[in-house]
């Protein structure tokens, strides 16, 4: 019997066929049986997770479906239970939103590369706005003063780094080149990808053919891929050493393919080119501020240089340092926000906990002949209050946290005597748990915050807060 024979044997009334009633879980576990991973089911999808996921509710239980949005309905076939909720994937659309698009991907669905292609553009920005303003709301009892307008670059081709999954796979013959499934720990059968920029999608398919000739072909296990304004760097980390042969190919490839090939034979600090020598550096340059900034092929970076212009311009515009003002850089990587602002501001201090990238903060600042801006390698998660140069006092300060957020400096907000923070988030929770640090009995308001479209076609959010003391 299906689950819809079920209810209708039970008594329940629903709305159309497949229609799936609300009952109590007390009704629901004496009059209806649980769902199994392969049971197909037709509902009603009301709303949107922050995974990009449809939602449905079963006899009060939630089931997530993948590839469905609100206002659909859809057949779904189980795939995953779970004691709070359920998941699903969508077999068949009965019913279509108004915006749904047709995914450019012939790998969408399969690839866990992108989850939202499926959903029109400005709606997934509009999706992720709402996202961050309930965040807020809930978690951190705060809403803005003003919303900003999402910050919007080009949807696809946009990613300039990526890291892929290497696979021989027996029963299929070949190499495999690609991002994870979605579902599972496979690799994705994909010969190219829509939101690589394109010097790198291109060459997902004659990596394939390449790696599968190698010797180590089955000790090559991932390959890192980075676009710089003037190169391509590809970072292969092989398990056993290459041959002569394998070395040449190598070579062969990165020639006919105008790029560098490095080797990555143990941690991070063990990349080489080919020839052993030191990992090249690329670069990315803001022309707003006359930067030229380096990085190397596997140091973090925003993935998208044109949202990340657009970043950097608004956040300098809304932190508005003035030649009098000391600015506070925190987790500030390479330089990529303590560079423009001390174009503007009196002087910048930037901290940041990996010691490789406060070395290439110091040689871009060189670079640039900026001096009055100085980087100081600190583990700010690990009482940050005790740093000698977090007892000083500053006009503005910049946060730029990884999702784990940086709720200990925000305790400590009011004694650095900063008169305005701005917050770039890569996790609304995290943020939304912040800003109720910073507004919670203390002299901070929430001016404003908005998102910005840094990952377009997948659930990540990508944000700015901008917070001001109330005087």
């Amino acid at each position: 019997m299906n689950l819809c024979c079920a209810y209708a044997a039970a008594g329940v009334k629903g709305i159309g066929p497949c229609r799936m009633p609300v009952m109590d879980l007390a009704q629901a576990k004496t009059q209806v049986r649980r769902l199994r991973r392969g049971d197909q089911l037709t509902v009603e999808i009301d709303a949107l997770t922050h995974e990009g996921r449809g939602v449905a509710r079963i006899d009060g239980k939630v089931l997530f479906v993948a590839d469905a949005l609100p206002g659909e309905t859809v057949t779904a076939t189980v795939v995953k239970t779970r004691r709070r909720h359920d998941e699903a994937r969508t077999e068949e659309i009965h019913k279509t939103s108004s915006q749904r698009v047709t995914p450019r991907c012939q790998w969408f669905g399969n690839c866990g590369g992108c989850s939202m292609q499926h959903l029109d553009a400005d709606a997934q920005l509009a999706a992720k706005q709402d996202w961050l303003l309930e965040a807020l709301q809930r978690i951190g009892k705060v809403v803005p003063k003003q919303i900003l307008a999402p910050l919007k670059g080009p949807v696809w081709s946009y990613r300039r780094k990526g890291r892929l999954g290497v696979k021989h796979v027996e029963r299929k013959g070949r190499v495999l080149v690609g991002f994870r499934e979605r579902y599972k720990p496979f690799i994705t059968d994909m010969q190219g990808c829509e939101v690589l920029d394109a010097r790198l999608a291109c060459l997902i398919e004659p990596l394939q053919k390449m790696i599968a000739e190698l010797s180590i072909s089955r000790r090559l296990p991932q390959i890192e891929l980075a676009a710089g304004e003037d190169k391509v760097v590809l970072v292969a980390r092989v398990l056993d050493e290459p041959t002569q042969p394998d070395l040449r190919r190598l070579a062969e490839f990165a020639s006919s393919h105008d790029l560098i090939f490095c080797l990555q034979r143990g941690g991070p600090d063990s990349i080489t080119t080919l020839e052993g020598a030191d990992a090249p550096s690329l670069y990315q340059s803001l022309p707003e501020f006359d930067l030229k900034m380096a990085f190397k092929p596997t140091d973090f970076v925003q993935v998208n240089a044109d949202i990340n212009r657009a970043m950097i311009s608004q956040l300098v515009t809304s932190l508005a340092p003035s030649k009098n003002d000391s600015v506070l850089d925190l987790y500030c990587g390479l330089g990529n926000f303590s560079l423009p602002l001390a174009r503007h501001a009196g002087n910048v201090i930037g901290i940041e906990g990996a010691a490789a990238l406060v070395r290439r903060a110091r040689d871009n600042a060189r670079l640039n002949g900026l001096e009055n801006v100085e980087f100081h390698a600190a583990d700010l998660d690990d009482e940050p209050a005790a740093l000698p140069i977090l007892k000083e006092r500053y006009d503005l300060m910049l946060l730029d946290p990884p999702r784990s957020g940086a709720a200990a400096i925000c305790e400590m907000a009011d004694s650095l005597g900063v008169r305005r923070i701005a917050y770039v988030s890569c996790h609304p929770a995290t943020l939304a748990r912040d800003a109720e640090i910073l507004t919670r009995n203390g002299p901070f308001v929430l001016r404003a915050a908005g998102v910005m479209d840094m990952f377009p076609h997948t659930a990540h959010v990508e944000s700015l807060a901008l917070f001001e003391r109330d005087v």
